[in-house]
């Protein structure tokens, strides 16, 4: 996975910029002995804001951007002269992207349709200046308010590929041959375990110039949900799959046996998986006859429905076409999958690599000497780190 281009989960540091302070100005002129204060307001703070991009498949460029900072706001000036607004970071993203606090684990946004803008981290607000505190009793306010300090916070983004079907089963089941078959994919195919090491979308065509997108993942062995084999890795792009197409070879041992294990693996990765519409399609069946196919089938769960199939010899394909669209069309499935929900991550979600990825970055350019100006904006005595935005204001001692 080194070498691929395909990254669904990745680390990131990002901070939002931080307010400028508010100025403590006085008017000045030759003819106005008293001018009374005019201290502008601080800009604000940068926002990070993530921006759905159709365009993008994988989570590559963030692979090489680990750190997201946005800019701080400028501190204001005299004669209300308000101080620059940060710039805010505008972060692409693909479709589908679900973003988790890298401490806790803890869900936190999503990014679903192109154009969408999700507001990740929060400017801080800029100060106000001493003009806002001038009253009739107080005309010469000698104090302003600091800015808000930037939020900083580690997150992890992970795809998840949006599709209408998913196909689930073990290695060689036929799951990248089917795919190849139906659509202009083109997966690895081969006699071994394993042959698909990252996720493969295609476009199937259906009747009437419809179509409806499929999704391969590798393969699920017994224990995937533990961390076993490949497939716990890639479970997660088929969490918004409005259908999940179980695939069991016709020369497995026991069918039915293999279908329950494959569900149970679903139900302890995520047990909202269990509402999804299942489709149990029974791969390689060219080596069967008629009387076999219907010892098998009276075999089958009944509440599950089962199509034969053959990708090889076509055989089948039609039928699973018609029986997988009445089930994506279906009101039911079109309206629960947008309403996933999303398990915070744990030990078994984690990618490790990228879980223990340490962060060192250099300050910005020019960062320490904006910090210095807010200082010399307000008194270090009164700025304590129990302070609030509410109670941040700054006084400064009367001249003598």
């Amino acid at each position: 996975m080194a070498d691929s281009n395909f990254i669904d989960y990745v680390k990131v540091l990002c901070r939002s910029g931080k307010g400028g302070a508010g100025s403590r100005h006085f008017y000045r002129a030759k003819y106005v002995p008293k001018g009374g204060p005019d201290g502008g307001d601080g800009g604000r703070g940068g926002h990070i804001i993530l921006r759905g991009n159709k365009n993008m498949w994988t989570l590559l460029p963030l692979k090489y951007r680990r750190h997201i900072f946005a800019g701080n706001g400028q501190s204001g000036s005299g004669g209300r002269s308000f101080g620059k607004d940060g710039d805010d970071v505008i972060v692409d993203v693909p479709c589908g992207t679900v973003v988790f606090d890298a401490d806790t684990g803890e869900y936190l946004t999503e990014v679903r349709d192109d154009g969408e803008e999700v507001k990740l981290l929060r400017g801080g607000r800029g100060g106000l200046g001493n003009w806002h505190f001038a009253t009739s009793t107080n005309r010469t306010p000698r104090y302003a308010q600091p800015g808000e300090p930037a939020v900083e916070k580690s997150v992890i983004l992970e795809l998840k590929l949006l599709a209408d079907v998913g196909l689930v089963g073990f290695p060689n089941a036929g799951k990248s041959t089917l795919l190849s078959a139906i659509s202009a994919a083109r997966p690895k195919i081969a006699d071994y375990p394993f042959t698909t090491m990252e996720p493969q979308l295609g476009i199937v065509s259906y009747r009437d110039n419809r179509s409806f997108v499929m999704a391969d993942i590798p393969g699920i062995i017994e224990g995937a949900s533990e961390g076993k084999g490949l497939g716990l890795r890639f479970l997660r792009h088929i969490e918004r799959n409005a259908v999940l197409l179980f695939m069991v070879p016709a020369d497995a041992d026991d069918i039915v046996k293999q279908y329950e294990i494959l569900l149970e693996e679903l139900r302890r990765f995520n047990p909202q998986l269990m509402d999804k519409h299942r489709i149990l399609a029974i791969s390689k069946s060219d080596m069967l006859d008629d009387e076999l196919m219907e010892e098998i089938a009276a075999t089958l769960p009944g509440d599950v429905p089962h199509v034969f199939i053959s990708a090889v010899t076509g055989y089948g394909l039609t039928e699973l076409k018609d029986v997988l669209w009445r089930a994506i069309t279906d009101d039911t499935n079109r309206l629960a999958t947008p309403d996933i929900v999303h398990r915070p991550l744990d030990g078994h979600h984690r990618v490790r690599e990228e879980d223990e990825f340490i962060f060192q970055y250099e300050p910005v350019p020019g960062e320490e000497e904006a910090e210095d100006e807010d200082l010399r904006q307000i008194n270090p005595d009164n700025w304590g780190e129990d302070e609030f935005w509410d109670e941040d204001i700054i006084e400064e001692e009367p001249e003598k």
